[in-house]
Formats: structure tokens, sequence, C-alpha cells
């Protein structure tokens, strides 16, 4: 199914025919082919949407570089459009990062959340990621001392190696949108996050560290954390079935049992 705004074509999916609405928001680059199992699990309690973001799967992208509003104005139209009434969200990495500007930001209101190894913490810069930019800028100048038919090919042998891997994997028309999202610092919005919200995190998470996930929880009132061992920024497919578990406890009260 589609849904269009701002030159912008949604791609969703819907499972089930429950009472009460979940969406889905997946991390940067996922589709809705990422979360099956957790679709397959849902659904038998919930009705179930999905969404593709623009530029992945489905969905397109706009003439234009976006940022997070775009998006979160986007999924907001969206779901206000197709009429999703109270929907609980799930958000993981980048989805969380849209959940968390559509509540603490727009303040609209939506009653539960869950936020799986969520981004919006900005890093902070260290001392070697100072330098590693000082040391890209500095080879990218040499470019200009090396003969023409070279500099192409040595341009991109240095960015395949001070790339990170989801900026060197897309699109270059989707590389500013990248960097105006990761560059948005959200731990402002946190505090005015009033819905009942459950963190899941990986312990040895490196693209969202564990200190991501409680800062979250200090800033975010009403709000509780679950760290899981032996899983990285992929908990929901490293350990699908105790995903599925902590989901059930704590959506339970959510479910109408009524045949």
């Amino acid at each position: 199914m589609y849904f269009t705004y701002e030159n912008i074509t949604l791609y969703y999916e819907k499972f089930g025919n429950k009472e009460k609405n979940i969406i889905i928001l997946p991390g940067w680059g996922e589709t809705r082919n990422t979360f099956s199992y957790m679709i397959d699990f849902l659904k038998n309690y919930f009705t179930v949407y999905i969404v593709d973001y623009p530029g992945f799967g489905n969905s397109t992208f706009p003439k234009k570089d976006l940022t997070i509003y775009d998006y979160t104005n986007l999924i907001y139209e969206w779901i206000q459009n197709i009429k999703i009434c109270d929907p609980i969200l799930i958000g993981h990495s980048f989805g969380g990062r849209i959940i968390i500007t559509l509540l603490g930001y727009y303040h609209y209101p939506f009653n539960n959340i869950i936020l799986m190894n969520s981004a919006g913490i900005k890093p902070r810069r260290t001392i070697y990621k100072k330098i590693k930019t000082v040391t890209y800028k500095l080879l990218k100048k040499i470019k200009y001392i090396i003969p023409k038919r070279y500099r192409k090919k040595y341009q991109n042998y240095i960015f395949s190696i001070f790339a990170s891997n989801d900026y060197r994997n897309l699109d270059p028309m989707m590389m500013q949108t990248f960097k105006n999202v990761v560059n948005e610092d959200l731990k402002p919005y946190l505090k005015y996050i009033k819905s009942k919200t459950l963190l899941i995190w990986g312990k040895n998470d490196e693209a969202t560290p564990v200190k991501d996930g409680n800062i979250m929880n200090k800033l975010i009132p009403n709000s509780e954390l679950i760290i899981i061992d032996k899983t990285t920024h992929f908990t929901y497919l490293e350990k699908p079935n105790l995903i599925n578990s902590i989901l059930y406890e704590q959506l339970k009260d959510e479910i109408n049992f009524k045949d």
C-alpha cells in the first residue's frame, strides 16, 4: 500500500486485524522484511503496520535532502491520513529518532512507546575522531597534486577508508540527508516525553552504546531500561524469541482477548 505526501510516495504494509494498533519504525536502511519474525508474533494480538522509509524498499526519495523533521512529519501525516487509532510505537535505531521527535519535539500524544537500541544522542567527538576528520580533509587536498587520471580513484580509495558503512553505501543523493539526521542531537527533547516508555538495549551495542540507553532512561520520566546480554545493535534479530517475550509482557495489558 502507498501514501503520497509532498512528492514522497511512502510504502507500508498491514498485518493482522485486531483492535489495537502497532506501528514498527525500522532503523536506517532496514525495511519491513527485516522484522518478519516480530510481525508474525505481534499480528496474533495487534494490527501491525510497518513502513519503508524514503530511499529504501519500495518508497521513493524526493529530489532534495531531508531532515529528521521531514521524516517525522511524513510519518505523522501518514498515521493521520490512514486513521491509525492510538497506535503503540516501536522504533529501532533511526526509528527511535522519529519517535523521540514525534513526542519530545512535536508533543504528539502517543501513550505507549518502545525504543530498541535507539539513536538520537549525538556522540561527543573524541580526540581520535577529531584527528581522523583532520586527516581525511588533508588527504582530500593531496588529490590536487596527483595526475588527473588518478584523482578519482584516489578519492574513492580514501573515502572507502574513512567513511562509515552506513554512509559509504548510500546513493550520493541521500548522503546529505544522512548527515542531516546524524548531526541532529535529540537529547533536549527526551525530558518532554511523558508516555510509558520501554527501552531495550544490546549490552555490546557499538552503534548506539548502552550509555545512550542510560541517558534516555534518566531523562524520560516514565521509562524502564532492559539491557540484553550478548547482543549488539540488532537485539531483535539476535534474540528474537526473548525480544518477543519482552514485548508481550510490556503490551499484554493492551491486548483484547475477546474472540
